[in-house]
C-alpha cells in the first residue's frame, strides 16, 4: 500500500490567506460598481466568496485524494478526448467579445480551455513517468506529446485565446526541461515557434494593437492604452503604504475591469508598495513550494 503523502501546510496557509485577501480586494475594487449596476454593493462579493467555498471544499477533496491514482490511462485518454470534444463544441456557440471561448451554464460560465490545462499537464506528467530514461527519444516522446499537445493548443488558438495556448505552451516547456529535455530541443523548438507566433500576432490585428498599447500606451491614451495608463496612474498613486484600504480613486470608473483583470492596480493604489510586495511574496512561496 503506498505511503500517505503529507500535505505542505505552508503552501495550504499561503494559498488560504491569497484567497482571502484576494476576496477582501474583490469587494473594495467592486462595491461602488455593483452598486450603480445592480443596487447592491455585496453582488460581486457574494459571487466571489460562492466561488471561494466551492475551491475549498474541491482543495480539500484534492488534499484527500493520492494524485498518484491520476497515473491511469483509464482516466487520463477518455479525459483528452473529452477536453478535444468541449474544445471543438465551443467553437460552434454564440461569440463573446468576438471570440468563442465559454460554455455559459445557468449564472456560470465554463471555459474548456482551463480543462485542457489541467487534462494536459496530467497526462504529460504521466507520459513523461512513462517514458523515464527515454525524453529525448523524438520519435517515441516528443512526436507522440506535440501530437496530443499541438491539437488542443491549435483548438484554442482558433477560439482565439492566445494566452492560454501561450501558458500551455510554458509548462509544458518547464515540465520536459524538469524530466531532463537536452536544450538543444529547446533551441530548436524556439526557432520553429518564433516566427509562427509573430505571424499569430501580425496577422491578427486586435493582437497588433494589443501589443502596441503594451509597448507604447500614450499612442492612444484614450483607446487601446487607457486601461494601462490608469493603472499606472492607480499604482503611481499608492506609493509606498498607499492610500488607505476602500480609498482608491481609480476604482471609480475611471479604470475598466478594476476587480478582475486590473485588481492588481487596485492593491497598489490602496495598500501601496507594501501591500503589492505582500501579494507577490506570496505567489513566490506557491512557485516555491509547488516547485
Amino acid at each position: 500500500m503506498a505511503r500517505r503523502l503529507e500535505s505542505d501546510k505552508l503552501l495550504f496557509v499561503s494559498v488560504v490567506v491569497l484567497v482571502l485577501f484576494g476576496t477582501l480586494m474583490v469587494f473594495s475594487a467592486s462595491a461602488v460598481m455593483a452598486s450603480q449596476l445592480y443596487g447592491n454593493s455585496y453582488y460581486f462579493l457574494f459571487r466571489q466568496l460562492a466561488w471561494v467555498g466551492a475551491g475549498l471544499v474541491l482543495m480539500v477533496g484534492m488534499m484527500n485524494l493520492d494524485y498518484r491514482r491520476l497515473a491511469s490511462p483509464r482516466l487520463i485518454f477518455p479525459a483528452l478526448g473529452l477536453q478535444l470534444v468541449f474544445l471543438v463544441a465551443v467553437l460552434f456557440r454564440s461569440p463573446s467579445h468576438h471570440a468563442h471561448r465559454w460554455f455559459h451554464i445557468w449564472a456560470a460560465g465554463f471555459q474548456p480551455s482551463e480543462l485542457s490545462k489541467i487534462v494536459l499537464v496530467i497526462f504529460l506528467a504521466y507520459f513523461l513517468d512513462l517514458r523515464k530514461g527515454a525524453v529525448n527519444d523524438w520519435k517515441h516522446t516528443l512526436v507522440p506529446i506535440g501530437l496530443v499537445a499541438g491539437s488542443s493548443v491549435a483548438l484554442i488558438l482558433k477560439e482565439p485565446d492566445f494566452g492560454t495556448a501561450l501558458a500551455i505552451g510554458v509548462v509544458f516547456a518547464a515540465m520536459l526541461f524538469a524530466a531532463g529535455l537536452h536544450w538543444g530541443y529547446f533551441a530548436a523548438g524556439a526557432a520553429a515557434l518564433a516566427p509562427l507566433v509573430g505571424l499569430l500576432i501580425l496577422l491578427t490585428p486586435y493582437r497588433t494593437k494589443r501589443l502596441e498599447a503594451f509597448l507604447d500606451p500614450w499612442k492612444d491614451p484614450l483607446g487601446k492604452g487607457f486601461q494601462i495608463i490608469q493603472s499606472y496612474i492607480a499604482v503611481g498613486t499608492g506609493g509606498i503604504d498607499g492610500l488607505g484600504l476602500m480609498e482608491g480613486k481609480q476604482k471609480l470608473f475611471f479604470l475598466p475591469e478594476p476587480h478582475t483583470d486590473f485588481i492588481f492596480a487596485v492593491i497598489g493604489e490602496e495598500l501601496g508598495f507594501i501591500g503589492a510586495l505582500f501579494v507577490l511574496a506570496l505567489f513566490g512561496v506557491i512557485l516555491w513550494r509547488g516547485l
